[in-house]
């Protein structure tokens, strides 16, 4: 009986007659030959068709074939180390063939296309090796994220997608109607994260948030992923441990089950191999001595112009990417000042300009891909806090609440999916990070 195999594990059958399910990627024409490049969602596997070898309707239906037709392939597998695929190295001569449909014009062919267009067809351009791949590793990294956390004592909490407030800023808001009232796609767990540790200890949410911000940048969606942890008892010293060690075990968890994705995209692995603990520490103050020591060397009168900042402003892109070419590993800023960041972060002690928050960038200009904080404690502060940012008390009774019984120092970040994904995978836009993008005035398929 011939045993149906996934391409990924070709390998384990050499010598075997087996049986691939999937549709044809590619043919190459070679007169009584012809080379199937044929995938299946796990691989991609090149299957060769021999005249001499095969039935003439085998050997014609094979010829006939069109990009993306679906296929059932039959065949011996065989070692070739010049052979193509994902696994590499492995062919399958073939025996037997079934078409199950042929398809008609399909409208990616191997040329270059433009974004738009890819993007208008996104629901096929997911089928390329290049999109493939991507998906696969940020599979991986899905994966490995939950396995950290599920392994270090924190509990999967699953928080609201509406919500009555706003988390990070009221202008990056989707308000939808509720009933009569209005309501908003959540912008982070974080908040009702920071209920949940007190019932146990240590938790996560991961799942979809919403930002209504109209940026075109590389580095923005207005729905991305996100895992956000919050930990009881946490200070922002031990916070950037847990960090540096959870990124680290993403990072070499991807190298070593995604390797021949990350080769197939091109990607230079060398300085994601160092990426383990400890990672550099700076303040933002010595963040800001650093741009204006770059300033004053570069004569790059462009570059000088994009790393002008004012102490109390956040960072852009510009300056995230020449921070991180000091060094060879992701970066951790502190110290932030109060003024840029949330309403809800513990300020500096001594310092009340300044918070106890910290971004984790990431080298070679993907910038920042967590963002944490110790969190205020203290009720009387909280509410302080909430006038300041003229938010409304009414909304937050509950949150103030968790500080009047039982409020202890804690602490959490959340991280990106997709900004990791792209740092990884060493892209140049999120876009492909995500099988269906939503950006501004993109939201379709």
């Amino acid at each position: 009986m011939i045993k149906t195999i996934r391409i990924e594990n070709v390998a384990q059958h050499v010598g075997e007659e087996v049986r691939i399910q999937g549709w044809l990627y590619n043919r190459t024409d070679k007169g009584k030959l012809q080379f199937l490049q044929v995938r299946d969602g796990s691989g991609f596997v090149q299957c060769v068709v021999f005249k001499k070898e095969v039935p003439e309707e085998v050997f014609e239906a094979a010829r006939r074939l069109t990009q993306e037709s679906s296929l059932v392939v039959t065949g011996v597998v065989r070692q070739d180390d010049r052979a193509p695929g994902v696994p590499g190295g492995y062919e399958i001569g073939v025996t037997g063939l079934e078409v199950i449909q042929l398809a008609q014009d399909y409208p990616i062919q191997p040329k270059e296309h433009g974004v738009d267009f890819l993007m208008d067809h996104r629901h096929l351009w997911i089928r390329s090796r290049r999109q493939w791949a991507v998906l696969r590793v940020r599979a991986t990294v899905i994966r490995a994220i939950r396995d950290w956390l599920d392994d270090h004592g924190f509990i999967n909490m699953d928080t609201p997608i509406l919500t009555p407030a706003a988390c990070e800023g009221t202008t990056t808001l989707f308000e939808t109607d509720y009933f009569g009232e209005p309501a908003y796609l959540t912008q982070s767990g974080q908040l009702y994260n920071e209920a949940n540790i007190y019932a146990f200890g240590r938790v996560y949410c991961f799942g979809p948030t919403f930002r209504a911000e109209k940026s075109k940048t590389r580095r923005h969606l207005t729905e991305f992923w996100m895992v956000e942890p919050e930990i009881a008892f946490c200070d922002l010293d031990q916070l950037m441990e847990i960090e540096e060690q959870f990124v680290s075990y993403i990072v070499q968890r991807c190298l070593k089950e995604r390797s021949a994705e990350l080769a197939l995209l091109g990607r230079d692995t060398s300085l994601l191999e160092k990426v383990e603990p400890p990672f550099p520490r700076i303040s933002y103050d010595e963040a800001l001595e650093i741009l204006a020591e770059v300033r004053e060397q570069t004569e790059d009168p462009q570059l000088k112009e994009l790393l002008k900042i004012e102490w109390g402003e956040d960072f852009g892109s510009p300056h995230e990417t020449e921070l991180t070419k000091r060094f060879d590993k992701p970066v951790f800023v502190y110290g932030y000042p109060t003024i840029a960041k949330a309403f809800y972060m513990e300020p500096w002690p001594g310092r009340p300009e300044i918070t106890k928050s910290v971004d984790l960038l990431a080298p070679e200009g993907y910038g920042e891909i967590t963002g944490g904080s110790e969190r205020i404690s203290d009720p009387d502060l909280l509410l302080k806090r909430l006038e300041e940012w003229n938010l409304p008390r009414e909304a937050f009774e509950w949150y103030i609440d968790l500080r009047k019984y039982g409020s202890v120092p804690h602490s959490g970040f959340g991280l990106g999916v997709e900004r990791t994904v792209t740092w990884i995978c060493g892209l140049n836009h999120l876009r492909e990070t995500i099988p269906f993008p939503r950006m501004l005035k993109r939201v379709y398929p």
